[in-house]
């Protein structure tokens, strides 16, 4: 569907994504979530059209495009299949902080590396005791001369065993110094005294979630992101633009699902007629479609004020907690019209409905989402919390 963002150049890479998103991804969805492994020559495969975090500067893979451009890129992908959808996700994310903090020379390594989709960067943040309150870890980091020693775990982190480094956030700073006291480093997931396990998700598996374990773990001190102590607050920026594109992905599998049903209750009959001549069905799509649309202009709308540099804070986190609802309310419709079909195997919905899931617990749940806002709109001053 056309909206006002859209300009000659946007629609040519939509048209990019989606021929690659219906012809190369779409077909492995499931086998790829059965085996639970992520498919790298695939991977590749984008990375060779230009589909990785195109927002990226040229001189590192990127195409120097606007946020809007991943935002369309992700949307299309995640129509296809929700978590291959990650790779577009863990690439803009990550690939913005390395841009931003990393040393010259260390950002060029891995960012060509990660644009081409010959590797997957994870992010390290979530810790056993703590998942919302980010600022709290407890995972340490020393300096050792030229080397920082990591001690600790990380759980819950997307991309854990098939990514192959993580940008690990770690308490360098006193405990009572909060988020101030916490830096960020790029850690290569080979070194010695790193250990990993795979959680038994009911979704989401081919990108995979799980824990690290920092077992005086020595990574060269130019890996360190930004200034030390400063990590929290400098990464954390990042966030915004995450949020954005994850409202997308989800809208992107609820709208697949949404145009797959309309067709369907259009070739379907009961009682002698299309199930589309039936209000009680035509209506409750009517309005899951209505309100996907708005979401999707809601999230391409905190897109385009970031490619404007205009303050954007409380509208990505609006994506982040309105639209993983939508979309999973949306698919659960889907489903239900489908009948017997929709809940057996055969059908994506039941897959679908396990993927968005993941995304009203993973990078944010909805009542910190709703703190983001509150904060942003009564200042934070007024707000705790």
């Amino acid at each position: 569907m056309h909206t006002i963002f859209d300009t000659e150049e946007l629609c040519a890479i939509r048209e990019l994504a989606r021929k690659f998103a219906q012809d190369r991804v779409a077909p492995g969805y499931q086998a790829r979530e059965n085996a639970g492994q992520m498919d790298m020559a695939l991977v590749r495969e984008m990375g060779d059209l230009g589909l990785i975090a195109p927002e990226l500067p040229e001189a590192v893979g990127g195409m120097g495009a606007g946020f809007l451009c991943s935002g369309v890129i992700i949307e299309e992908i995640a129509k296809a299949d929700f978590t291959f959808a990650y790779v577009s996700l863990l690439a803009s994310l990550n690939g913005q902080i390395l841009n931003a903090f990393a040393k010259p020379d260390l950002a060029r390594d891995w960012l060509t590396g990660l644009t081409a989709g010959e590797h997957l960067l994870a992010i390290a943040l979530t810790e056993p005791k703590g998942g919302s309150d980010a600022a709290n870890l407890s995972l340490r980091m020393e300096r050792d001369g030229s080397h920082y020693v990591i001690n600790g775990e990380k759980t819950s982190i997307s991309a854990n065993q098939c990514a192959k480094a993580v940008i690990t956030f770690a308490r360098t700073g006193r405990p009572e110094d909060g988020a101030r006291g916490v830096s960020a480093i790029l850690v290569p997931l080979d070194l010695p005294g790193i250990t990993t396990s795979k959680f038994a998700n009911m979704g989401q598996n081919q990108v995979g979630h799980g824990s690290i374990w920092f077992d005086n773990v020595r990574v060269p001190a130019e890996y360190l992101l930004g200034q030390e102590g400063a990590g929290f607050v400098q990464v954390m920026q990042g966030f915004d633009f995450s949020r954005s594109l994850i409202g997308l992905q989800c809208l992107g599998t609820a709208r697949q699902s949404l145009d797959e049903t309309w067709a369907y209750i259009g070739e379907r009959r009961a009682f002698g007629k299309p199930l589309a001549a039936f209000q009680g069905v035509t209506h409750q799509l009517a309005d899951f479609d209505t309100r996907v649309e708005a979401a999707r202009l809601m999230s391409m709308n905190a897109l385009w004020l970031k490619d404007r540099g205009l303050p954007h804070t409380a509208e990505a986190a609006m994506t982040k907690w309105w639209p993983p609802l939508l979309a999973y309310e949306a698919i659960h419709a889907c489903l239900l019209i489908h009948g017997h079909a929709g809940y057996a195997q055969d059908l994506p919905f039941q897959q679908r409905l396990r993927d968005v899931l993941g995304l009203q617990i993973g990078d944010g749940t909805a009542h910190i989402m709703k703190n983001i806002i509150a904060r942003e709109r009564a200042g934070r001053g007024a707000v705790q919390g």
